[in-house]
């Protein structure tokens, strides 16, 4: 070495920090070629997840799929249908007749819908909207699921049973004229 060569510089030795800086890049990359991996076999599973080699009943299943298998493996479609239509009663029926009808329930074997009426008058109303109603509720759901409709008024009051209830009287009703 001479005067007037310059003295070689020494690269500095790498401090903690440097040294993580280069461990997390290190570390950077190999997740990046791993996640493409693992993309590539989630996009290989995109028809759901799998319990093995081979789809078979064990898999899981989304929500509504469970429940629509749950339905037609018990024979309840009809049932479920109707009680889709009992939940919108008012836009089958319109929203006057709704305010003062509510399907109470659905006689799987006869294929009835029962619907009681807040009056005498909408259940009259009723009987002779039934066809009309009954020929809607088949095109909705399928032919020949409701038959017929049965229209009740509104129930009287609660009897009462009681300590000093006189055995078949029907209340103070019975006891005048």
């Amino acid at each position: 070495m001479t005067a007037d060569e310059p003295a070689p510089k020494k690269t500095p030795e790498p401090s903690g920090v440097d040294l993580a800086r280069v461990a997390l890049r290190a570390a950077k990359e190999a997740a990046r070629a791993r996640g493409d991996a693992v993309q590539q076999k989630k996009q290989a599973r995109r028809g759901g997840l799998r319990s093995g080699a081979r789809a078979d009943g064990r898999d899981p299943l989304a929500l509504g799929a469970a429940i629509n298998r749950l339905i037609s493996e018990r024979g309840w479609e009809a049932p479920a249908a109707v009680g889709g239509v009992m939940g919108r009663w008012p836009q089958i029926v319109g929203d006057d007749v709704a305010k003062h009808c509510v399907p109470e329930k659905y006689d799987e074997d006869e294929r009835v819908l029962v619907v009681r009426c807040d009056s005498t008058a909408w259940a009259t109303n009723l009987r002779l909207l039934a066809p009309t109603l009954v020929a809607r509720l088949n095109e909705d759901l399928g032919h020949g699921a409701v038959r017929a409709i049965k229209v009740y008024g509104p129930g009287g009051p609660a009897r009462r049973y009681g300590p000093l209830r006189a055995p078949g009287s029907t209340g103070p009703g019975d006891t005048y004229g």
